[in-house]
């Protein structure tokens, strides 16, 4: 198969991109499930964009590198939000409908943020979002979706880690037959998300593997800023929740975080109280569950009335009410989640990597926007951003002369070995344990020990057993659980969505991005 530009992942950095192209190039948009399998369908409050009438660029900036903790890449912050305006715009008139007020559109307010600036569509904007853009994908011709095929490994002319290496396409598994096979494309955009599902509690999807920053890795990408998996403060804590999360709109239109005695605790960590950014909130909700000996805290939104809810939070308030919670009249049981990997692929303004012919857009990338630490909303805005900046980017170029090159031969998946399932479950709950809203090194040195080891399992059993879906996932975990650790370790000091017990401190003059030494 060849195509101009192959895009793995179909989320809203994925589909802006393939949008932005498909017009003049031949375009294939893979994706590992059907095309709302993303964390851009599963987003809840909304896109920040500085859109009041009492709001700026440089504001909506300020708080953006006070929540980065240090680490946001000023230029490209500055570049991401000066495009805000825009990229609401832009996705007006794919056909998405905000939620109005008085002839613009209402806006509510996020923790970090000074004032209201999130534009979104009731409590489901990722949702509605999506389903827009998915609507234009499948009407636009110059599109090859590929839904259920995951990408097994990027391709490249020279060696990986060298200046003359070159990305000309990506291998493929066909999920549905078993296929197995090499698809050529003169650029390739990775838009595959983050690494949520390393952790055992998280609001991220089951695709989230790490798959693009792992076949980054492997093709000798740099990667940074791994040790910031930022931890939504509010994940409903329910059996039955699956990854469901309590937006931070709640607490932006009033919701207080209590005890099980009713008493309130953000005041005593922060001055903006629940407002605080999440890194601060969710580490505070984890002190006083291990202080008391709690499974988890409660969000309490009570006090507004039940029309103001239904209007407001119609999807939080339906999730919750089949689960036996009446948010009208009781608080909510919330606990942190792993939510967003910070870091990632680095990646320029255009989206580069330091492999020519690759892109990475999206949390897949590390962009500089988010830091130490994302600020709620930025996310979605960077996907808009960031993929329709690869694309044009791409469009900017003079074709590359792409050789034919002879494709390796197909090959079949094998059957997954029952172990595993066991063994996910295991890496999972161990980065829940020791790599997650509170750290040691103890605890990293532990996770060190333990992951090293199944990388290497990984590796041999590809070679011994062949290629499953589940061994590729798993793979790819271990390798970003290592990238995670290894980063973390490497930090000699707290910052941002990485607290070290041991190093509370954060140090006084900010520290530059930090990739874990170029050796796999």
């Amino acid at each position: 198969m060849e195509f101009d530009v192959i895009i793995i992942g179909s989320g809203l950095a994925g589909m802006a991109a393939a949008l932005e192209l498909a017009p003049r190039k031949r375009v294939a948009l893979v994706s590992k499930g059907e095309l709302r399998d993303s964390a851009s369908n599963r987003a809840q409050g909304g896109i920040a964009a500085p859109l009041g009438a009492d709001d700026s660029i440089e504001a909506h900036v300020n708080d953006t590198l006070v929540a980065g903790a240090g680490l946001c890449d000023l230029p490209a912050t500055r570049n991401i939000i000066s495009r805000a305006c825009g990229a609401i715009a832009w996705l007006q008139e794919q056909g998405v409908a905000f939620t109005p007020e008085l002839g613009g559109l209402h806006l509510t307010r996020e923790g970090g943020h000074g004032l209201r600036r999130i534009a979104h569509a009731a409590d489901a904007t990722g949702s509605a979002i999506v389903a827009a853009l998915e609507d234009r994908v499948r009407r636009q011709a110059g599109i090859t979706l590929l839904q259920a095929h995951c990408a097994v490994d990027l391709i490249l002319d020279g060696a990986a880690g060298t200046a003359a290496a070159r990305c000309r396409g990506v291998r493929l598994l066909d999920l549905r037959s078993g296929r197995i096979f090499d698809a050529s494309a003169s650029h390739v955009v990775l838009a595959t998300g983050g690494a949520g599902q390393a952790y055992q509690t998280t609001t991220a999807p089951p695709a989230a593997t790490g798959d693009g920053i792992a076949m980054a890795w492997r093709a000798g990408c740099r990667i940074a800023n791994m040790e910031f998996t930022q931890f939504h403060p509010t994940g409903l804590h329910h059996a039955q929740a699956g990854g469901f999360l309590i937006s931070e709109a709640v607490r932006g239109e009033g919701g207080i975080l209590r005890l099980p005695d009713g008493a309130r605790f953000m005041p005593a960590y922060d001055a903006r109280a629940e407002l605080a950014p999440r890194d601060i909130v969710a580490r505070a909700i984890q002190g006083e569950m291990e202080r008391h000996g709690l499974e988890c805290v409660y969000l309490d939104i009570s006090h507004q009335s039940p029309g103001f809810l239904q209007e407001h939070f119609p999807t939080i308030q339906a999730r919750c009410l089949a689960l036996g919670i009446d948010i009208t009249t009781t608080p909510i049981p919330v606990a942190p989640s792993a939510h967003y990997t910070c870091g990632g692929i680095v990646a320029d303004q255009a989206g580069r990597s330091n492999l020519s012919g690759l892109y990475a857009v999206g949390e897949a990338a590390c962009t500089g926007l988010h830091g130490a630490n994302r600020l709620a909303s930025n996310s979605l805005l960077e996907c808009v951003v960031t993929g329709r900046a690869a694309a044009q980017d791409i469009l900017g170029q003079v074709p590359a002369d792409v050789p034919h090159r002879t494709p390796a031969a197909d090959a079949t998946a094998v059957p997954a070995s029952p172990d595993l399932a066991r063994l996910r479950r295991d890496l999972r709950q161990l980065m829940s344990r020791d790599v997650g809203v509170l750290r040691s090194d103890a605890s990293l040195a532990r996770a060190a020990a333990f992951i090293g080891p199944l990388r290497a399992e990984t590796d041999a059993r590809l070679l011994r057993e062949g290629l499953s879906l589940e061994l590729l996932e798993l793979r790819n975990l271990a390798l970003a659980a290592d990238l995670i650790v290894r980063a973390a370790s490497a930090r000699g000091e707290s910052r941002g969505a990485h607290f070290n017990r041991d190093r509370p401190g954060s140090d006084a003059v900010d520290l530059r991005p930090r990739a874990p030494a170029a050796t796999a």
